[in-house]
């Protein structure tokens, strides 16, 4: 195998994303609503929480989106919805200590401008009454620019929103027509003027490479209709085909797809573009232009990662809120049902709809700080990570030699600091380090 082709291999290999640690198919239902009510009411009167609102509803079904979402023409479900966030915050205000406040507040989805105004602007008084924000908090909101008025704009504003992110994909009508999303650069440029008028001057677009149609030219093309717009982040993520997972991407046509050393392409040219017109590259799929608190933040060794991908949050605690949104607490991760009836129900019956979770022990800890630093740093000091937590560092530096004996290209290791050679391969070098081993077709299981 030649090293172009081993390194096409490795990139496409089959590896969790690591924005929490253990991942999510490792929770189990051990974790329940009284677990995690414990979690919530062990919280310190004085502490700064994050708070993620989960809005699973899309007026469309993209093809190439693995997430849990649920299509609907009507606003009934959406007022039905609402109803059980509202008695979930009260729950959740039950239990928590006078005193908690938070520091970040985010929207998600599905599409959670997918809301009518009158709708977001009860959930953002929820939010508040619920959690009270810091006087500097960070409010932001997923926008699907074709789910986006006035009256909705104006809510967000109310809201306090800080910062927006605005799915685009790509622009090329090619390229839309094969993922089943149609959204034109006019669109997305009046909601972010919409965005800016109403003093919301922190942007950041989401975009992805390696879908179907997508050539070097159409990808240019859609990055420079994003340069013109002055994002202050990018999120270029690399698309995932997992048919297998999510049913809907059976619709995208598998012959269109780039091949491996095709998405490789795709990418640098992104990051040659993206590099020559400020933005600075933060981890694996991120750039921020350098004022940019994410880039601050990469710069100073502060960046950290959660279910959101890269962040500036700093909170030990997120309180995840509806349908299959997923808490971290101090002592573990607690998951919602997955399914909104079954999440409605729970609620109904004025009880947390936690089903399942994971309690983290010190060892998981110190091997997700060492995960976390290489996903964030591209270098982790693997003694200094687990003298944190109590836990010995052998294991791991065990892992990283075995690792690097492997593969020699990857990554280097020196007094304990292993440091990936690339961002590219910090994601199997974090499956090494979390025990995982490479089996054929480029897929990672547990080591025995």
């Amino acid at each position: 195998m030649t090293t172009a082709s081993r390194n096409t291999t490795l990139l496409d290999a089959r590896v969790p994303r690591y924005t929490s640690y253990p991942p999510a198919n490792r929770f189990t239902d051990a974790v329940g609503a009284e677990t995690a009510a414990d979690w919530m009411a062990a919280i310190s009167p004085d502490a700064r929480v994050s708070l993620y609102a989960h809005i699973p509803f899309c007026r469309r079904l993209c093809w190439f989106c693995a997430c849990r979402t649920q299509g609907t023409r009507s606003d009934a479900p959406l007022h039905r919805y609402l109803d059980h966030l509202e008695d979930e915050l009260a729950l959740v205000r039950g239990l928590l200590p006078e005193g908690v406040r938070a520091d970040a507040i985010h929207l998600g989805g599905g599409t959670p401008t997918i809301l009518p105004g009158e709708l977001l602007s009860r959930l953002g008084n929820g939010l508040r009454e619920a959690v009270p924000p810091t006087e500097d908090a960070e409010i932001s909101v997923e926008i699907d620019p074709c789910e986006i008025d006035a009256p909705r704009l104006d809510a967000l504003a109310a809201m306090g929103l800080t910062r927006a992110s605005i799915g685009v994909q790509d622009f090329d009508p090619v390229v839309q027509d094969a993922i089943g999303r149609h959204q034109g650069a006019e669109v997305t440029a009046a909601t972010v003027e919409g965005l800016r008028a109403r003093n919301v001057n922190s942007l950041n677009v989401d975009l992805l490479y390696g879908l179907p149609h997508q050539t070097v030219a159409r990808l240019i093309s859609t990055l420079e209709r994003v340069l013109d717009l002055a994002p202050d982040r990018i999120a270029l993520y690399g698309y995932a085909h997992v048919p297998w997972m999510a049913r809907r991407q059976k619709l995208i046509p598998e012959a269109a797809l780039p091949d491996g050393e095709a998405r490789i392409v795709l990418n640098q040219t992104a990051r040659e573009l993206l590099t020559r017109n400020g933005y600075v590259p933060v981890g694996i799929d991120h750039y921020a232009l350098p004022h940019d608190k994410m880039a601050v933040a990469a710069r100073t060794g502060k960046l950290r990662r959660n279910f959101q991908g890269y962040t500036t949050d700093r909170a030990d605690t997120l309180i995840g809120l509806g349908a299959s949104a997923i808490s971290r607490f101090p002592g573990g991760y607690a998951q919602n049902a997955p399914a909104t009836g079954a999440w409605q129900e729970r609620i109904a019956a004025r009880r947390l709809a936690t089903t399942r979770g994971y309690v983290l022990t010190d060892e998981d800890r110190a091997c997700g700080a060492i995960i976390e630093r290489l996903m964030c740093d591209g270098v982790a000091d693997i003694p200094a990570l687990c003298a944190a937590e109590g836990v010995s560092p052998v294991p791991y530096l065990h892992r990283a030699r075995r690792a690097i004996s492997e593969l020699p290209d990857i990554a280097s290791l020196e007094d304990g600091r292993l440091a990936v050679t690339s961002f590219a391969y910090v994601r199997i070098v974090a499956a090494r380090i979390d025990g995982l081993s490479m089996s054929g077709k480029g897929r990672y299981s547990m080591a025995s």
